[in-house]
């Protein structure tokens, strides 16, 4: 079962930047209710994606730097990197489809 891996400021060059497959980083904090909202929907799609892609989470209270980088202002904020750059950005509790439909147009 493919769940969403922790990722941390310190292995994010090696698990996001330096990944052979596009990744799907979920910024998030505890104290967010739309990110435990998404939640379960980045699980189904880690499991969907299996292999096509890697999801990854990034507690963004234990982690000020990378959300820093990458102008991260609202949480939950997903962002798809492909070979080392963010292709995509998706802010805020969006539906399944949307989601899928914008993993799809980054491994396509």
């Amino acid at each position: 079962m493919a769940h969403p891996m922790e990722v941390t400021d310190s292995d994010f060059e090696d698990q996001v930047l330096n990944a052979g497959t596009p990744v799907l980083v979920d910024f998030w904090a505890d104290w967010c209710a739309p990110c435990k909202m998404i939640a379960p929907i980045v699980d189904q799609l880690a499991e969907e994606f299996d292999g096509q892609m890697k999801f990854t989470k990034l507690d963004v209270d234990s982690n000020p730097k990378s959300p820093m980088t990458y102008g991260v202002r609202g949480i939950p904020t997903l962002l798809i990197f492909k070979d080392g750059q963010p292709v995509d950005q998706v802010v805020g509790a969006v539906p399944k489809s949307t989601l899928k439909s914008r993993i799809e147009a980054a491994i396509a």
